[in-house]
């Protein structure tokens, strides 16, 4: 196994003393470190090497720490800097933070307090990058202005939409609740001649039967109690452009009849009217059913039917394409995190885990709503599992009862292997400390009794590719 690679240090102190004693300190923390006597050595330094923390004094023999901490600031990649001074006053430690520094911390320091900075300041550095990974990955699997995914079974959805949106004929979008109808029937419409034209949504489900046909075609002044004004049908709004009709199911036999004229002769009449009104549009339609089905029991017509599934287009459920899963959720991160205005920049890889085993019955809505709510009632910076609302699905090999040792562990007849059983356990309490330290290494490393060094060397041995 290739062990992960340790982060890089540059130490900047005009005294041998403090370099040669940070230096050794840090290297038995596990990290590389580089020293600098000055600032001008520290400028030659990072242009030719990539550091991933700067831990630099203000006061330097040459030239001020300020100067090196600007050159820092506008390196790609830039490190995290954390400034030190033996001469601390609030003006330097404010123009350090204005600059870019992550912290100030004045001599002489607390060697511990010295590591948990560091640590935290290497964390959101790791956080950062693993977010603007996620950021390059997103924006290289966003599709039509807005569907988030590449797994397989969703390439062969885009595929249809580039084949079929160019057409006039219709489209029937079929799949589960919460798949996603409308972004494609959208994403159709976007990719269509029709595209500057109005899209008009209509969900069928939505409107009272008894509303419906005026609701779909529009009335004249007078045509029954109440229509006080001539009004005009969500058809002919959308004259020239694309009319979406959402659970199309829903629609009554006797508003099947009216569409199916709609589509033969692209004409409608008006409640109360005596003429027809010619449109002109494209009808993509989507359902939750199964309409053959419909068909077959008298509740859908099938000539109606065959009319609006020219073209099927199905969407998966987020079950079939969890490899967008961690996509999906990222996107919605940022979503909800910017309209709520908090600082919350990913997941925990604890609840991505297990975002993984849940079926999601409700698909990709659930786990929006799902999401939202995460962002909602996180006070920290990385969404955990704790927040996640799965309590209404028994996950098959998690429950939330402590079972005793005892009930843990068994030796079966054909025997096992007690160094891999420690090998698991010590993963387990590993990953169930960090979770608890929100993330923080030196945290989880104090909940467990063991120093940082220890715990950086037992994680790493467990994940060599983190």
């Amino acid at each position: 196994m290739i062990a992960k690679s340790p982060h890089k240090i540059l130490i900047v102190d005009d005294e041998l003393g403090m370099r040669e004693f940070l230096g050794l300190m840090l290297e038995r923390d596990g990290y590389e470190v580089s020293t600098a006597g000055g600032g001008r050595e520290a400028l030659g330094l990072l242009k030719k090497h990539s550091y991933d923390l700067l831990l630099c004094d203000i006061r330097l023999g040459d030239i001020s720490g300020l100067e090196v901490l600007r050159m820092a600031m506008g390196l790609n990649p830039k490190p995290v800097v954390i400034m030190i001074s033996a001469f601390s006053s609030t003006e330097s430690a404010v123009k350090a933070m204005n600059e870019g520094a992550f912290d100030y911390i004045p001599k002489p320091f607390d060697n511990d307090e010295l590591r948990g900075t560091i640590a935290n300041a290497l964390e959101r550095k790791t956080l950062e990058r693993e977010k603007q990974i996620l950021e390059e990955e997103l924006a290289a699997t966003s599709h039509f202005g807005g569907i988030v995914g590449n797994s397989p079974a969703m390439t062969k959805v885009y595929d249809l939409i580039r084949q079929a949106a160019p057409t006039r004929t219709n489209i029937l979008i079929t799949g589960e609740s919460g798949t996603g109808k409308e972004l494609i029937a959208r994403a159709i419409h976007g990719e269509s001649r029709r595209a500057k034209a109005p899209f008009v949504p209509i969900h069928c489900g939505g409107i009272p039967e008894t509303l419906m046909e005026s609701e779909l075609f529009g009335h004249v002044k007078g045509a029954f109690t109440g229509a006080i004004h001539e009004k005009q049908g969500l058809f002919t709004a959308a004259n020239g452009g694309t009319v979406f009709l959402d659970e199309i199911g829903e629609l009554s036999l006797a508003i099947q009849v009216k569409l199916l004229r709609v589509i033969q002769e692209r004409v409608c009449r008006p409640v109360g009217a005596t003429q027809d009104v010619e449109v002109d549009i494209r009808i993509l339609s989507a359902t939750n059913r199964q309409l053959e089905k419909e068909v077959i029991e008298g509740r859908f017509r099938e000539d109606l039917f065959y009319r609006l599934n020219v073209i099927e287009i199905r969407v998966p459920p987020l079950r079939e394409r969890k490899d967008d899963l961690r996509l999906l959720a990222q996107h919605f991160l940022e979503k909800y995190s910017r309209e709520m205005g908090k600082a919350i920049s990913k997941m925990s890889s604890y609840a991505v885990n297990l975002l993984q085993r849940y079926p999601f019955p409700g698909n990709v809505r659930e786990l929006e709503n799902m999401i939202e709510r995460s962002v909602a009632l996180s006070n920290t910076n990385i969404i955990l599992p704790d927040s996640l609302a799965l309590s209404s699905y028994k996950m098959s090999r998690n429950t939330d009862e402590k079972p005793s040792w005892d009930q843990m562990i068994s030796v079966p007849s054909s025997g096992l292997n007690i160094d891999d059983v420690l090998s698991e356990v010590e993963k387990i309490c590993l990953d169930k400390a960090l979770e608890a330290a929100g993330g923080v290494k030196h945290k989880a490393a104090k909940l467990l009794g063991i120093s940082i060094d220890s715990f950086r060397y037992r994680y790493d041995k467990h994940n060599p590719s983190s």
